[in-house]
């Protein structure tokens, strides 16, 4: 009997190392298997990791090089890089950025891209950025039927001779171009001011002012209104009607710009591509968009024109935008901090 209990025994014990060993490779065989897979995906996660940096990195880097209005850079750090050396020249614009960081709390600055729609830029961003609204008179009327209005109602076919800028454009197409620009100005304008939220307005900013068409149809646009309420102006005056703004007269006092077709042709047209605004034409636009803008003239510092409002006349109730000049031709976007 002990005998065959041993040989019973003897055979259970075998059948289990058999079995034990037919699982134990299966084991050793998953556990490979686990362990490979294991490895393989962390390689593709790293991979995958590498690949997503690299693309944000290319995006990134791509957003900055496009975007016009750049991020804040420290004041006093930009003004160290651009203005080295012991000239008379250098040492005036250095004082003149200490002036603005130690009294009017100027830290910070934003750079805007240096061509010919550089103070349109400045402004408009400025107006977007902090969700300024439409002027008052803008409300009242439909904007995009100004280019039709100026043409039908009072006549203005010279306005096919108008250009747009760098593009240079001219021809029978200038209407719906222009119309074209007049709804980029309303459609933006009318979203970006009424988000309230300040990142998402700030991301709004950031990807309009990084698609350069989109921006100068903004810009030609702001031009285009320009125009029309000189030609609306010039209307009244020829017309004995109700008296215009001063600005207006001085405007129209210049040899360059005695009526709308000479403004459009000697000054606006060549906004964007040659020129800027001068003087004359930055307070026609505060006056326009119903903002004052306030400026710091670096190259002025130590006088009566280091700060500039325009228009001078402004109203209590319109909004403030700031830009910095160092001569009167590239502006930026100061930031301020208390």
């Amino acid at each position: 009997g002990r005998h065959e209990v041993r040989s019973w025994t003897t055979a259970a014990k075998q059948s289990l190392c058999l079995m034990w060993q037919k699982v134990k490779v299966q084991l050793m065989l998953s556990m490979s298997f686990l362990v490979a897979v294991c490895w393989y995906c962390r390689r593709l996660y790293s991979f995958l990791a590498q690949l997503l940096k690299r693309w944000s990195n290319y995006l990134q880097r791509k957003l900055i090089r496009n975007l016009s209005v750049l991020t804040e850079a420290d004041l006093l750090a930009y003004s160290a890089r651009e203005w080295k050396g012991e000239t008379k020249q250098a040492k005036h614009m250095r004082e003149a950025y200490e002036e603005l960081f130690w009294s009017y709390h100027i830290k910070y600055l934003r750079q805007v891209r240096r061509d010919n729609y550089c103070v349109l830029r400045a402004v408009l961003f400025q107006i977007f950025s902090q969700g300024i609204p439409f002027p008052s008179w803008m409300k009242e009327r439909d904007i995009l039927k100004l280019p039709e209005k100026l043409l039908y109602s009072q006549g203005c076919n010279w306005i096919q001779q108008y250009s747009f800028g760098p593009e240079r454009y001219t021809g029978p197409n200038v209407f719906g171009k222009l119309r074209k620009c007049m709804e980029t100005l309303k459609t933006s304008w009318t979203e970006i001011s009424a988000t309230k939220d300040h990142e998402e307005r700030g991301n709004m900013c950031n990807a309009v002012f990084s698609d350069e068409s989109k921006e100068h149809k903004l810009y030609e646009a702001i031009k285009f209104i320009m125009l029309y309420e000189v030609v609306e102006a010039y209307e009244q005056l020829k017309n004995r009607e109700e008296p215009i703004h001063n600005l207006f007269s001085l405007l129209l006092a210049r040899d360059s710009s005695s009526d709308p077709l000479s403004f459009m042709m000697n000054h606006l047209n060549a906004i964007g591509d040659s020129i800027c605004l001068d003087q004359v034409e930055l307070f026609l636009l505060g006056y326009l968009l119903e903002v004052k803008i306030r400026v710091y003239r670096l190259h002025r510092f130590n006088t009566e024109e280091f700060q500039v409002n325009y228009p001078d006349d402004y109203r209590r109730e319109w909004n403030e935008i700031c830009l910095l000049t160092e001569d009167d031709r590239y502006y930026h976007i100061p930031l301020f901090r208390t």
